[in-house]
């Protein structure tokens, strides 16, 4: 059955919303129809944001080994902790993209879809005949997202690029770690960042389509994210010709900033943000005013100036003290503070529990336990479903798409699926 046949049917319909039934809230999204030609990282944390607040994400996969980060461990009961953690409430559907067959059942899905979203490096998916000419040409409302490591355009277009390079590339490693050793942030920020700044993007692109009634293209890049995010760091380029040294745990401009140890050997985190804290924390948390008379220390600039001094300083008075003395002179006083918490502590806060940050999620190893979505939206509440098999829903896409028993078993017979 090729694509020909298929442009009158419309079996491939959104599903109705029942507003009153509460076992189904209304979300968001309910309604918006995704088709993620997406693969590891940054493409599916975009679009598993979107797929919790109602969209319906149809994942494309490889037909017997599906996207790659299904292989990189197996730790929740066999299968993959990245996949678990970005690809919930989706739809996987395995097509060989190779085969002609293959690529018309794609754009049939393009066709009835709101976006199409692809995270290849540039120039893949146009090459198959799914371009964002192509697909929209087929649907001028389509709104094709591509996100890749450097953009569709410039003269590193065609670098390959993963979240480490990027972070070496965009000036993270340059500006972590200690002054001798410096060091990557010890998550994927590029991904992270890139496909946070894709979901945006979409987003932005539904409210106007709403308006202009056409689609549009979105070029995302992991470089262009993380470069976004340097803050101060460019403008003392700029203006005072600086280079960031790196200052471990400390805060670049500030100080005190940053975690310090106590004499128990736990972390007490703090900032010292403005003159009031400054003099706040001399006085009633370490009891040492005369560091207030102290002209080296007067302005934020002079503490940054003097760092050294001031920082040992600190260090050795924290020395003195557990971290509970700390925390409670902090509390007293009114100063913004905390502790450094493994991932076990963080996963038993408190406050993550009163948030419920910690949910469940149905897969085919049974329910699993998942990282909530940050969001919390009065009327949209985001959904925790399941997590897909390879290939799960590709029988019931394509009977959606029109096609019969028999032509599923025929892709099946000839590898399409």
């Amino acid at each position: 059955m090729g694509i020909q046949r298929l442009h009158g049917l419309n079996n491939f319909k959104r599903k109705e919303v029942n507003v009153a039934d509460q076992a189904n809230p209304s979300r968001a999204l309910d309604g918006v129809k995704i088709l993620a030609f997406e693969q590891v990282l940054s493409g599916p944390f975009a679009t598993c944001l979107l797929a919790d607040m109602g969209a319906e994400v149809v994942k494309i996969e490889r037909p017997g080994a599906g996207d790659v980060i299904r292989s990189w461990d197996s730790v929740v009961k066999g299968l993959s902790s990245g996949y678990v953690w970005l690809n919930r409430n989706k739809r996987s559907l395995t097509v060989d993209v190779k085969k002609r067959k293959g690529v018309e059942i794609l754009q049939e899905l393009a066709r009835r879809s709101d976006i199409f979203f692809e995270n290849y490096a540039p120039g893949v998916a146009a090459r198959l005949g799914l371009g964002y000419e192509e697909l929209s040409g087929i649907n001028p409302r389509l709104i094709y997202c591509s996100l890749s490591g450097y953009g569709q355009d410039g003269p590193y277009r065609d670098v390959k690029a993963y979240d480490l390079l990027i972070q070496g590339e965009a000036g993270i490693i340059a500006t972590t770690g200690y002054p001798d050793k410096p060091a990557r942030a010890g998550i994927a920020i590029a991904d992270i960042a890139s496909g946070m700044y894709a979901a945006i993007g979409i987003l932005l692109a539904l409210y106007q389509r709403e308006k202009s009634g056409e689609g549009q293209l979105i070029d995302v890049s992991m470089f262009d994210s993380i470069v976004s995010w340097l803050g101060y760091f460019p403008h003392h380029f700029w203006h005072a010709g600086e280079e960031p040294a790196r200052v471990g745990m400390r805060h670049h401009y500030v100080t005190p900033y940053g975690p310090y140890l106590a004499g128990d050997g736990q972390y007490v985190n703090l900032a010292v943000a403005s003159a009031s804290d400054w003099d706040v924390f001399c006085r009633r948390v370490i009891e040492k005013p005369e560091l207030l008379a102290d002209a080296r220390f007067a302005t934020v600039e002079g503490r940054r100036k003097n760092r050294g001094e001031l920082e040992q300083t600190i260090e050795e008075i924290f020395l003195e003290h557990d971290h509970k003395h700390w925390l409670e002179q902090l509390k007293k006083a009114e100063l913004p503070h905390g502790i450094v918490r493994g991932i076990a502590q963080v996963l038993a806060h408190p406050q993550a529990a009163a948030r419920k940050l910690i949910r469940e999620a149905g897969s085919p190893v049974g329910k699993v336990p998942v990282i909530a979505n940050a969001l919390k939206m009065s009327g949209s509440a985001p959904r925790y479903d399941r997590i897909p098999g390879l290939g799960e829903d590709s029988e019931s896409i394509l009977k959606e798409l029109g096609y019969s028993a028999a032509d599923v078993a025929g892709f099946r017979a000839e590898k399409v699926i």
